[in-house]
């Protein structure tokens, strides 16, 4: 939810440029179910413009219209939601609304922090009661011990409940290929707040304007490519619609340990893959072909780019968490454990 958080940041200087006040509201507990857990935020300003969501849309309304107290006096507090009478969630959600001002020694720190990829830690003081005011708010830590707070309140951090959270850096999806159905593939998982990297051929180099949504794009090959920091938050698809460059590509990435590699291509080409892989990286593992999966995505009847893409997302979506994909109408109880 990294990429949340930096909507949220970003909307807050925008705000404060116009000279508008910010509150962030925090969802900290949880008695029972809901649409979504602890950890969810979402922005207000002063002008009632928001951004990012706690629920599916009645309790954003009730938030705003009980933040007026926390613009108005910039006292930080604590409210509930019971979702049994007005959402069918069966739960009772406690939301942290506090003062929200972001400073330019803190954009630095934030920034500098996702350049390296680096987790933060989010702590939230609270208490577990309805429409309560006090000396509470939010810290954010990071890995260098720097610390800031958004709330000029003096944050009481004894005899209060407390919730922390640790935000991962977002998932990097690298896509090595730079024709159109990368460029569907791009928007989507740009669409999920991911980090995308997309490498395209030296001989048909691309621009970062021609894949909206990417982070990245470069001309390379696989001869010359230095793969870095491949681990289990980084996905990787190869889209180059020719099998030896394909084949070049995974021997240039069989000395890393990804969570996902996915090919495109048809099925019968899978075994001659793994043979060649074999005689030219011989030291290739089993752990590694674990995470080659050709042809790439869930057989969900995919056929335009659009879909394709949206079917190997899924697939990455269910490796990372994993998860053995099936209709959710076959789920007994929770959902998220």
């Amino acid at each position: 939810m990294i990429h949340e958080l930096k909507e949220i940041i970003k909307q807050a200087v925008i705000h404060q440029e116009k000279g508008l006040k910010n509150v962030l509201a925090t969802v900290v507990f949880l008695e029972g179910s809901s649409y979504r857990k602890p950890g969810v935020r979402m922005l207000i300003s002063e002008d009632l413009s928001s951004v990012g969501a706690v629920s599916g849309g009645c309790v954003e309304k009730e938030i705003m219209h009980r933040a007026s107290t926390v613009f108005r006096d910039n006292i930080p507090k604590v409210i509930t939601y019971d979702g049994r009478y007005k959402l069918g969630c069966e739960g009772i959600l406690y939301v942290l609304i506090e003062p929200f001002f972001v400073t330019n020694k803190f954009i630095a720190a934030f920034s500098k922090a996702n350049s390296k990829r680096e987790s933060l830690q989010l702590t939230s003081y609270f208490q577990k009661e309805n429409e309560v005011f006090g000396e509470f708010g939010t810290t954010l830590t990071f890995e260098n011990k720097q610390q800031f707070t958004f709330t000029e309140t003096t944050i009481t951090k004894s005899d209060v409940a407390v919730y922390n959270q640790v935000l991962q850096p977002a998932f990097k999806l690298i896509i090595i290929g730079g024709e159109h159905d990368a460029v569907k593939l791009c928007k989507i998982a740009a669409t999920l707040g991911w980090e995308v990297e997309v490498i395209t051929s030296i001989k048909d180099s691309k621009q970062l304007t021609d894949f909206p949504g990417a982070n990245k794009v470069i001309s390379e090959s696989p001869e010359t490519i230095k793969f870095n920091n491949i681990n289990d938050n980084c996905a990787l698809v190869l889209m180059n619609h020719s099998y030896v460059q394909d084949l070049k590509y995974v021997i240039a990435l069989a000395e890393q340990q990804p969570k996902y590699i996915g090919i495109l291509g048809a099925p019968s080409r899978r075994e001659r893959l793994f043979n060649e892989l074999f005689e030219y990286a011989p030291n290739t593992t089993e752990a590694f072909l674990d995470s080659i999966y050709t042809p790439a995505g869930l057989h969900i009847g995919a056929q335009t780019p659009e879909e394709i893409g949206v079917s190997i997302i899924a697939e990455i979506l269910a490796v990372i968490s994993a998860k053995e994909p099936f209709s959710l109408r076959k789920l007994e109880g929770k959902i998220h454990t």
